[in-house]
């Protein structure tokens, strides 16, 4: 597996088929997506992107740390998932935010992923609740 930074054009079919599926691909365009404080990863097996993350300079109002950055569009396409792309996405977001001073790190997480932030050292900071059209989430952080 290769991880390596990408454009934020490159993450829109991965973002579309596994968040967004049968919503219009309009929807997969994120505020923020080209701004220069903005960075994508991919994974890439065999040659073939098969895991996007997105790393946007955005505070949350449940965090106290001044340096931080919020995680978005983390997705894995189902066939490479349970092969620790997701992981090794996150892992290298670490480190390249470590080396910026970021302290902490957020994102809003689908239920259904939540375990995978928990085992990167994620909290969950609220009850669940639910993003419209998209299903239930929970707002989660680290500090890095």
């Amino acid at each position: 597996m290769v991880i390596k930074e990408i454009t934020a054009s490159e993450t829109i079919d991965i973002r579309h088929s596994v968040l967004r599926p049968g919503r219009p691909v309009e929807t997969c365009y994120f505020k923020g997506d080209n701004h220069p404080d903005t960075f994508h990863l991919g994974a890439f097996i065999d040659g073939k992107l098969v895991s996007v993350a997105s790393f946007y300079r955005e505070k949350s109002p449940l965090l106290k740390q001044s340096r931080q950055y919020r995680l978005r569009g983390m997705a894995t396409l189902p066939s490479y998932r349970n092969r620790r792309a997701a992981t090794a996405l996150i892992e290298r977001g670490f480190e390249i935010l470590r080396n910026q001073n970021i302290s902490a790190i957020w994102c809003n997480a689908r239920m259904a992923a939540k375990n995978l932030y928990l085992k990167a050292g994620f909290e969950i900071l609220t009850e669940e609740f639910i993003i419209e059209g998209i299903g239930p989430h929970v707002v989660m952080a680290v500090q890095i």
